[in-house]
């Protein structure tokens, strides 16, 4: 009998994609939903980005690109780091990829084998545990509530490293919760990652520039761990190129080519037109970067008051990216119209058929009491959702 493989068997679908699909087939029946379960920006690509890409198409940037992606483009990646960041790298020590997913595949199936165990802080984006099941290692999850702003303490790290432990997957700022590690609790993790020579510290900082810190802190900028870093970016959300699929990597030279390796096998080079749009991202002005940044701050404002304006929701103030992730355990046993809400995922449910509201539930971050809200839509959509949200959660006793 024929049938899928144990490895694809092992994973789990994505439980953003499947309520994103469910708001959708509601909306198709006439349902007017609120969307706030997709992790994307609301905002077009600024448009001297679309010029580069239509003249990428007129100057017939149509054939393969090399297989990391175009030296300028790498270039103009490397620049970035050193403006930004203050960070020395060389283009051959970058990978360009079909989105930052691929970038984190690429890192994962380069260096986890079986057995292998990767440690990821929870609450976590829902692909990092699959990917690390697709790479035949082992997920091994540490968790920090909201009490401790849902980041991880140092003490709690070095409790979780064991001989098998191969990699960290760090995120900040954060998806599902917006928490950003500041630079002294970044070097609190370092001190610890410093006894443990051979654990790769893989820091996935897609979400850079949605933050409302004074600057966003790379844990690559501590020399001491360089060689054991790998940086995962991309233009999606901070320039609103997510359906450009233009990820990248930079990592110590014998990863990046190894993860060339491997990207040279299963997809070669990402697309030629995008990796030009990108270039214009990174080359071109940077205006537009800064007012997206100050629209999510100040929708960011405005849904925490909202949140904390409702009964029995939980909510800290996340200082990045576009979500906040409310503990939502008190309505746990409550019932409305005969139907009760055991869990977030139930509650999730309920506020998409009664509330016309869609949010993801946190068991699948690996927060069993919260619930993510992504605020990458527009002030007037936020209010009325705030608002459907405290009617429909005032329904339930």
């Amino acid at each position: 009998m024929l049938s899928v493989s144990e490895r694809l068997a092992a994973l789990s679908p994505s439980e953003t994609f499947a309520m994103s699909q469910k708001s959708s087939e509601l909306k198709a029946q006439g349902v007017d939903v609120i969307n706030l379960s997709v992790g994307e920006p609301d905002f077009n690509t600024p448009d001297h980005i679309k010029q580069a890409a239509k003249q990428a198409v007129d100057d017939n940037f149509s054939f393969y690109s090399p297989v990391p992606g175009f030296l300028s483009l790498r270039k103009a990646v490397c620049e970035k780091l050193k403006r930004e960041n203050g960070l020395d790298y060389r283009p051959e020590q970058i990978v360009c990829t079909t989105g930052g997913k691929q970038a984190l595949c690429n890192v994962l199936m380069s260096v986890v084998g079986r057995g292998d165990e990767v440690i990821i802080p929870a609450p976590y984006w829902v692909s990092y545990p699959e990917m690390v099941k697709l790479a035949d290692g082992k997920p091994v999850f540490v968790y920090a509530g909201i009490e401790q702003d849902f980041k991880m303490t140092p003490g709690q790290l070095e409790a979780a490293i064991t001989p098998r432990t191969k990699a960290l997957i760090l995120c900040s700022p954060s998806n599902p919760t917006g928490s950003v590690y500041t630079r002294d609790e970044l070097r609190g993790l370092t001190e610890v990652l410093a006894k443990y020579p051979d654990v790769l510290i893989v820091s996935d900082e897609i979400y850079e520039h949605i933050h409302y810190t004074e600057r966003h802190e790379s844990i690559a900028q501590f020399d001491f761990l360089r060689d054991r870093v790998v940086v995962v970016n991309g233009v999606s959300k901070g320039y609103a190129m997510t359906g450009w699929r233009i990820g990248w990597l930079a990592a110590p030279q014998w990863l990046a080519s190894a993860c060339g390796k491997l990207q040279g096998q299963y997809t070669s080079g990402t697309c030629s037109v995008a990796q030009k749009a990108a270039e214009a991202a990174y080359t071109g002005p940077q205006e537009c970067v800064e007012e997206m940044r100050q629209a999510f701050e100040r929708r960011r404002d405005l849904v925490v008051r909202l949140a904390r304006a409702i009964p029995g929701l939980r909510v800290n103030e996340p200082k990045g990216a576009f979500y906040i992730f409310p503990d939502c355990s008190s309505y746990f046993g409550k019932s409305y119209g005969g139907r009760t809400v055991a869990n977030a995922a139930d509650l999730a449910m309920y506020l998409l058929e009664e509330g016309h509201v869609a949010c993801v539930g946190g068991a699948a971050f690996g927060a069993p009491a919260c619930i993510r809200m992504s605020y990458a839509t527009s002030d007037e959509n936020l209010v009325k959702a705030f608002a459907r949200i405290k009617e429909a959660l005032a329904k339930l006793a």
